[in-house]
């Protein structure tokens, strides 16, 4: 179920973004990825193991870094940050297993990763044919 409701609500916040207009602007993608990448820091204060949060803080930051670069760059690097998120969640519960987060998490986060990611690689190559989309100049 983790699985289905990370899919349609990655797709539900991409299409409300785009519809609201909020797309416009090259931070929206850049900051989505860094509020996904801060839930395992959170996570970790809340229930983790003693400590958890410092390697949870430490990949944050990179995604962060990831996150800017990519709205100062190339929103392509948002969306392999996205990727990369999605497999760091396929193995997270095995590099951090008392991290805190919930069991159905990792799951859930990948695959909203992964169609967020999906979402905003779709934007990109329709942006072609839509100069004014995602930040990008008229």
């Amino acid at each position: 179920m983790e699985f289905l409701i990370g899919a349609l609500l990655a797709l539900t916040v991409g299409v409300f973004g785009t519809h609201a207009g909020f797309d416009r602007e090259r931070g929206f993608y850049p900051v989505i990825l860094i509020v996904i990448a801060s839930y395992y820091v959170l996570f970790a204060l809340q229930g983790g193991a003693p400590n958890a949060w410092v390697p949870e803080v430490l990949v944050m930051a990179g995604f962060v870094v990831a996150a800017m670069l990519g709205f100062r760059w190339s929103l392509w690097l948002v969306v392999a940050a996205l990727f990369a998120h999605g497999a760091l969640d396929a193995v997270h519960p095995h590099l951090l297993p008392r991290s805190g987060a919930p069991a159905w998490w990792p799951m859930f986060c990948l695959t909203y990763d992964v169609a967020a990611g999906g979402y905003l690689a779709i934007l990109l190559i329709g942006r072609r044919s839509t100069p004014a989309r995602l930040g990008t100049p008229t």
